[in-house]
């Protein structure tokens, strides 16, 4: 076993979207040594950069972790695929580069639930922070951050995609321009981490403006097996790399950012979580948290595919001399199709008018496959709506099986358990058909590739999302952020029952934000940098918006996290 001679003011596990943002923050700080360990490699491969690359690696043992599901008993026992990110940059490597924060209605449920600074007042600011928004900043966008958010239209938009926003617009919803802004709800264009062409991952925009900073250390190929302690006291981390065991220790904190699955992981390998499961397992008992793995939720998509007609898609853009255009578009200008994320537009709505915010979102994109007559798909020239449900009432788990750091916990999803969930996905289905027969896109319609005609009632809907649905790769809630019996986490992000340790990533999520999970990431990021500069008796220059607050909730928590820690 290798030993580390250096003491770090703070350890960060997993260097993905939080984990790079931390790490950012916390090295921002001169006087505070920061070790990153992440257990991929290095963000090299050539696709990661390239927007529509992403295709191409959500099978790529190499960057990517390939989880999957148990058998899902309410989708006819299937496993469902669960990429993640295996490089630095985590899963912001190989996600869709949508940047969506959710509603202002999920984070007051946070506050609601007694995690106080959590409301969405106190975040915006956090988002706002560590935006460069491209066009300038306004209420709800910051400039000037690490972080690249591009709106408005992707360069050589397909007109096919604002024929849809015209669509979703003659069924009743609004055209919305930013799905940031002051109402989510609506159809527009989605703004997207894409820089001159070239994906803004965690790793590109984070650790290359901190990587040369000489507090920082970044290594890759660590696999961090567990947590060390000292009576309740976190004092290291025990990772392996290149074969050998080392051990790193810190004066200050470990802060856990290793996502949905290896955050409650490296917790039960350390002792903590429910106390007869890791008794099972041979686990020393640390913290008994039964809490610790539960409470995964996820967002369920089903597409709907449509043969076009008459209006160009990705299936003509993809034929060999306009893919040499594209190529030659994409090496010489950094624009054209390979620029383009795969979904340029989307919607959000409510599938039940009863409800008072969107519970539904779309991703549009120009391209569908046909099945023949084995099933096998076959590019045609079509589109597709991927519609998920943002408000899933059904709950799941992930836990270890053994107490071997390298084997792969168990993931238990439980799509479709609550009948709510399966009510809102066929309602869904049934808008993203409405839309589809709108007068802008009626005239450009084929016949339906998927589900198919012949799939019309309730029945036959929910039957064809249980054999076709699959993970919009959004999971979160698996170290709980409150209060309650089942939280793993208090609103300063320590984990219950020990001292310095932390988890800041979406696993602490009490409940899943209504859209894409990275720009929440990068947030729970920002504010816990905060917390841990301010818990160590250091000032801390509160992002703007905030400041103004200083003697009322930041104030407060100080002082509640003082009494808490004796």
């Amino acid at each position: 076993m290798s030993n580390t001679t250096v003491k770090y003011d703070y350890i960060i596990v997993g260097a993905g979207s939080a984990g790079c943002a931390l790490a950012y923050r916390l090295s921002r700080e001169a006087s505070r040594k920061v070790l990153l360990l992440e257990a991929g490699g290095k963000d090299s491969f050539p696709m990661i950069h390239i927007p529509l690359g992403f295709a191409f690696m959500m099978k790529n043992p190499k960057i990517n972790w390939c989880y999957e599901t148990e058998p899902e008993p309410n989708m006819h026992h299937r496993k469902i695929s669960w990429p993640r990110g295996k490089v630095l940059g985590g899963t912001s490597c190989i996600n869709g580069m949508v940047y969506i924060r959710g509603q202002k209605e999920d984070y007051d449920a946070w506050a609601e639930a007694g995690n106080d600074g959590w409301s969405y007042d106190e975040v915006l600011p956090y988002f706002k922070r560590s935006e460069h928004k491209a066009e300038g900043p306004d209420a709800y966008h910051g400039y000037g951050g690490p972080l690249w958010v591009e709106g408005g239209a992707v360069e050589d938009k397909l007109e096919l995609a604002d024929v849809f926003v015209q669509a979703a617009v003659q069924t009743g919803l609004p055209f919305n321009e930013d799905f940031n802004g002051a109402s989510q709800e609506g159809a527009g264009d989605y703004q997207r981490n894409i820089c001159r062409g070239k994906r803004q991952s965690a790793a590109r925009t984070f650790l290359k403006a901190c990587e040369k900073r000489p507090n920082l250390t970044i290594l890759t190929g660590a696999l961090t097996e567990k947590i060390l302690f000292e009576d309740q006291q976190a004092v290291g981390v025990q990772y392996s790399r290149n074969g050998v065991t080392n051990t790193a220790f810190t004066s200050g904190e470990v802060i856990l950012s290793s996502g949905v699955i290896n955050s409650p992981q490296l917790l039960e390998l350390s002792g903590i979580g429910q106390k007869q499961r890791l008794e099972d397992l041979g686990i020393d008992v640390l913290a008994d948290l039964p809490g610790v793995g539960e409470n995964l939720q996820d967002h369920l998509t089903i597409n709907i595919q449509q043969g076009i007609n008459g209006i160009r898609t990705f299936y003509e853009e993809t034929r060999p001399l306009a893919l040499v255009k594209n190529l030659l578009k994409y090496f010489t200008k950094g624009n054209g199709l390979l620029a383009h994320p795969a979904a340029q537009v989307g919607v959000f709505f409510r599938s039940n008018e009863s409800l008072k915010t969107p519970d539904a979102q779309i991703h549009f994109a120009p391209a569908a496959s046909e099945p023949d007559k084995n099933g096998n798909l076959k590019a045609k020239p079509g589109t597709t709506a991927t519609v998920c449900h943002l408000n899933p009432k059904s709950r799941g788990s992930v836990h270890i099986t053994s107490s071997q750091p390298g084997d792969y916990p168990s993931i238990k999803a439980n799509y479709l358990d609550a009948e709510y969930d399966q009510s809102a996905m066929i309602a869904a289905v049934r808008k993203v058909r409405e839309i589809f027969q709108a007068p802008a896109l009626n005239k450009h319609l084929g016949k339906e590739f998927l589900p198919g005609d012949q799939v019309q009632s309730d029945d036959e809907i929910l039957s064809y999302i249980r054999s076709d649905a699959e993970s919009v790769y959004h999971p979160v809630g698996t170290c709980k952020m409150g209060i309650d019996s089942d939280a793993v986490v208090d609103s300063r992000l320590r984990v219950h029952g020990v001292q310095g340790l932390r988890v800041a990533d979406a696993s602490i999520m009490p409940s899943i934000t209504s859209g894409n999970t990275h720009a929440p990431s990068v947030m729970i990021a920002e504010r816990c940098a905060d917390m841990l500069l301010q818990d160590a008796g250091l000032k801390v220059v509160l992002p703007e918006g905030l400041e103004s607050n200083e003697d009322n909730t930041q104030t407060k928590a100080r002082l509640k996290a003082v009494a808490t820690n004796g």
